[in-house]
């Protein structure tokens, strides 16, 4: 069986996941493993987030809607 080579899709991933993690603070930013763990916690929060951000413009949309009416 042939010899596999990793070299070339192990550099590409990893500069993939540190592209994502700039501007990130101190090591997160710089080594690979903090950097991988602190991209899928933020992308989980991005997607959490998103989902939220629609019941917070209801709320949004509630307060205005109620203060314009008694204005």
């Amino acid at each position: 069986m042939a010899r596999v080579k990793r070299a070339v899709n192990a550099h590409k991933k990893r500069r993939a996941i540190l592209e994502q993690a700039s501007g990130y603070r101190g090591q997160r930013s710089r080594l690979y493993r903090k950097a991988k763990e602190q991209v899928t916690h933020s992308l989980v929060y991005n997607y959490n987030d998103r989902k939220k951000r629609k019941g917070d413009f209801r709320q949004l949309w509630i307060q205005r809607i109620n203060a314009a009416a008694r204005a």
